[in-house]
């Protein structure tokens, strides 16, 4: 007898929830393709209770097919400029509930809107990975590996969410971003000593705290106020939020800094509402504000011509914090862990570790020179490594083994053998 045949519970085109993810989807009729329910706040539909939103969600889905004149396969035809039309206003709402940071919303608004001049009326279909790829390499502007890698990243999204909503298979899949590169810049004491005489107090307060303390300079140093602050008897700590990842944690914060908080309280104490740091109008940090400063301060310096400090951004003041973290700069050379990082500047050791542990990270370097047999070496200020040389080189002696030298199983082989032969000679 043959084995009945299971039934379907939904029929396709159907709301149906899927207790993995907890998310409600539909699949679209003669496809094996889920799509998932979304909310009018672009937010998936969550929770086996919200069956009738979801069913909601899917009767809106079904009248925009209708309106279109499209069949069921998730609307009419789509071309470049509607998939890019369809992330923007995602990125307003997303900025609106701040979900989406408006930096993402302008890079995504600048680009996307250049890609469609560019092949904004091409169908779906016809996008081949070669197009993008070649109005890549038209803006000549666009050299540095971390500025394609993030137009690529923008250009995935958007159809990728378009594959989500409406079933349109992306025809991107499969193309290659340019590999991260870790941030090896480094304030140098001699430069972070100039910076601080060449500008003016206030942002010599950010600076100098952006450097102690490794917060990300605009969207948490330049929120904290006294209401974030904390006294205990081992010192200060900070409660830092995050508007990056949307945590929140709390920081121990070096004497320098517990002193400079004190001293900011007095003009904006607890229940003010108003932050620590201020530029010179009495306003908060702007990230536009601090890129502007930073660019005068580079060329007063005359750091514009150089190579390496023409690089140099407030950002760099959170790679110096981790630099001298895991370089011990603070702790007479011995450095942190990665996960003692990640947890202070607010990353995962994951991300941590690819951006600066295997470059600075001791705790990654010192296995390594022991495997070749120079573990004596020992890190310096700002990294640097000294060793003994090769005369000075106390060599290690093996401990003796019981036994004449031989190992804990011969010795254990010859003491049986003695017992069998003491056997033998009593029977």
């Amino acid at each position: 007898m043959g084995r009945k045949r299971k039934q379907r519970r939904q029929s396709h085109g159907s709301a149906w929830h899927w207790q993995q993810t907890d998310c409600w989807y539909y699949t679209l009729p003669s496809t094996r393709k889920r799509v998932g329910l979304f909310d009018d706040e672009g937010q998936r539909i969550r929770g086996k209770a919200n069956k009738e939103l979801a069913e909601q969600a899917l009767a809106k889905e079904k009248l925009s097919w209708e309106g279109d004149g499209s069949s069921a396969n998730g609307g009419g035809e789509w071309n470049v400029a509607r998939v890019c039309s369809e992330y923007l206003q995602y990125c307003e709402r997303g900025v609106a509930t701040a979900s989406i940071s408006k930096g993402h919303r302008d890079s995504a608004v600048s680009w996307l809107n250049d890609l469609c001049s560019h092949c904004g009326a091409l169908p779906t279909a016809q996008l081949k990975k070669g197009h993008i790829q070649t109005w890549i390499e038209q803006h000549t502007t666009w050299r540095s590996p971390a500025t394609r890698r993030g137009v690529i990243a923008i250009v995935l999204a958007a159809f990728n969410r378009v594959e989500d909503l409406h079933g349109i298979s992306s025809p991107l899949k499969g193309l290659k971003k340019p590999a991260s590169r870790p941030r090896l810049e480094s304030i140098a004491p001699d430069d972070e000593r100039s910076l601080y005489e060449a500008t003016e107090p206030c942002f010599r307060n950010f600076l100098f705290a952006a450097v102690q303390t490794g917060l990300r300079p605009f969207c948490e140093l330049a929120r904290i106020t006294a209401d974030d602050v904390e006294e205990s008897e081992r010192g200060m700590m900070w409660r830092v939020y995050s508007s990056k990842t949307k945590k929140t944690r709390k920081i121990p914060v070096r004497p320098e800094v517990a002193e400079l908080t004190r001293q900011l309280m007095k003009t904006a104490p607890r229940g003010s509402g108003s932050p620590l740091l201020r530029n010179t109008k009495g306003n908060p940090w702007q990230r536009m504000t601090g890129v502007v400063r930073f660019i005068t301060l580079r060329e007063k310096l005359g750091w514009d011509r150089d190579p390496v400090k023409s690089k140099y951004s407030c950002y760099t003041c959170r790679h110096t914090f981790a630099h001298r973290m895991l370089s011990g700069y603070w702790n007479d050379g011995v450095g942190c862990s990665i996960e003692t990082l990640a947890e202070l500047i607010g990353d995962t050791p994951k991300v941590a570790f690819d951006h600066y542990g295997r470059e600075w990270g001791q705790h990654y370097q010192a296995p390594l020179w022991a495997a070749i047999g120079e573990g004596g070496n020992h890190q310096g200020k700002e990294g640097g490594t000294s060793s003994k040389t090769e005369g000075e080189r106390t060599p290690r002696r093996r401990p003796k083994r019981a036994g004449g030298g031989r190992s804990r199983e011969a010795n254990n082989s010859a003491a049986r053998g003695a017992a069998n032969t003491r056997k033998r000679k009593h029977k």
